[in-house]
């Protein structure tokens, strides 16, 4: 299938957040109009101001971005807000859309959907075949339920509707807030504040051996261009670089990109998640994308953007 994206109204969902952000600069080089709306102007929890607001707009496609996010403690001690939240902004979303008739919907979930055990890599066929990663389950379960109701809605009403499971992202925009941040940031903020202080050390949390892949949030926005121009099945489809790292080895890349060696101390009092997590991105490559960068160079990139924005303010 082809989708064309020129002259159309895209809604960016969450367009303030490092994947929303991402995509409206993506799609600025495609000939549309990017749609967005501010808190201030939509509670996306508020399920009449969505309506409404959808209603008003009347995009042709939508995004849904928005989400409330965080690490494994902000899951830890908030797991309603990451329950509930997430439920009710893509519930209201999903349904406003279908009131208004919109065209093409990609819902974004998460890689943490899958078991903790799961097959490796994960292919998208393993969701619902086993337990998930106790640290994340609240945000998992309304991720899942995401990509069912976008799945429902395509079934029961015929909308060519899509779902994509990025992996673990960073990029310009990220969370550097130590309490709610992922790993990638944290630790990006650790070693910096680290440098600054002329630390000897730096904690990272667990045991430093799980596996991760992680992926640049503007090569997840290009990837997402082209499945709503391209893609279109009832199944979710993996975005992901294709490349694991153990935490260890993420913790080292960082202190080399921002120059300074402390001693790495690995607090195993602290829980590692899951043991490992490679999503097969098989299928988004052979329709033809497969555009990632390589980490350091993300992460490089990542600090330098990092750097100018605290300069800013």
């Amino acid at each position: 299938m082809t989708y064309d994206l020129k002259n159309k109204r895209i809604w960016i969902a969450g367009h303030r957040g490092m994947v929303g952000g991402a995509l409206v600069r993506r799609l600025g080089r495609e000939g549309c109009e990017v749609v967005t709306a501010g808190r201030d102007v939509v509670d996306l929890v508020d399920q009449r101001a969505v309506q409404g607001w959808m209603a008003r707009a009347r995009p042709d496609a939508v995004v849904i971005a928005a989400a409330r996010v965080g690490g494994i403690q902000a899951n830890a001690t908030r797991p309603v807000d990451f329950l509930y939240d997430n439920l009710m902004i893509e519930a209201n979303i999903i349904h406003a859309a279908h009131n208004a008739g919109v065209e093409r919907v990609l819902f974004l979930g998460s890689s943490c959907i899958y078991p903790k055990l799961a097959p490796q890599p994960i292919p998208e066929d393993s969701l619902l075949t086993g337990p998930l990663e106790p640290t994340n389950e609240w945000y998992a379960i309304a991720k899942i339920a995401g990509i069912k109701l976008i799945q429902a809605y395509r079934q029961q009403y015929g909308h060519d509707w899509i779902s994509a499971m990025p992996t673990n992202l960073y990029g310009p925009g990220d969370n550097y807030d130590l309490e709610t941040s992922h790993v990638l940031p944290a630790l990006l903020r650790k070693v910096h504040e680290a440098k600054l202080r002329g630390d000897s050390e730096v904690v990272v949390w667990g045991s430093g051996t799980p596996l991760r892949e992680f992926l640049h949030a503007d090569d997840l926005a290009d990837a997402l261009v082209f499945l709503l121009k391209h893609y279109s099945d009832a199944s979710h489809i993996n975005v992901g670089s294709g490349v694991e790292v153990t935490i260890r080895e993420l913790a080292e890349i960082i202190s080399e990109v921002v120059g300074y060696e402390a001693r790495l101390v690995f607090d195993s009092t602290k829980p590692d998640g899951t043991p490992r997590k490679l999503i097969d991105s098989g299928r988004l490559h052979d329709l033809g994308w497969n555009e990632a960068r390589l980490l350091r160079d993300g992460i490089a990139q990542t600090y330098a953007d990092w750097l100018a924005a605290e300069s800013r303010g």
